[in-house]
């Protein structure tokens, strides 16, 4: 397996996603962190979706673009329902996980403060609404 540095890990995955659609929109953002998490396990696609994302923001000419939190709070999300069902394919996790198609929800979890500061944009903040169901199951903050 490629390093989770390696560009062209990311760049496989975003052709795959991409292939037959012309743009590159909630819904894909959200098929591309499936199928990275997947292919790759939780903490693998953290690092490949974040610095994919980043890497795309700057070489776009938008590096203010890239959101440190709201990526990684995205791919837990997802994460965590992709482990607990195993869908066989992306539209059954989507028929079975339909919130995860509201841009929105993060907001179940964040308050609109927190997600506009500077703190989030550049690195990983805890949500300040309410738990990540994973770590409420578990019992930890």
């Amino acid at each position: 397996m490629a390093s989770m540095d390696d560009p062209a890990e990311f760049d496989d995955l975003l052709r795959h996603v991409t292939a037959d659609t012309s743009g590159f929109g909630h819904r894909e953002h959200v098929q591309l962190t499936w199928l990275a998490v997947r292919r790759f396990g939780l903490a693998d696609a953290i690092d490949l979706v974040c610095s994919g994302i980043r890497r795309t923001a700057r070489y776009a000419g938008a590096p203010q673009k890239y959101h440190a939190t709201m990526s990684r709070a995205w791919i837990e999300l997802v994460g965590h329902h992709a482990s607990e069902e195993g869908d066989p394919d992306f539209t059954t996790f989507l028929d079975r996980n339909p919130a995860l198609l509201d841009k929105r929800l993060l907001l179940r979890f964040y308050s609109p403060g927190t997600l506009s500061g500077a703190e989030a944009r550049t690195g990983w903040v805890l949500p300040d609404r309410a738990r990540f169901p994973w770590v409420a199951q578990q019992g930890g903050v």
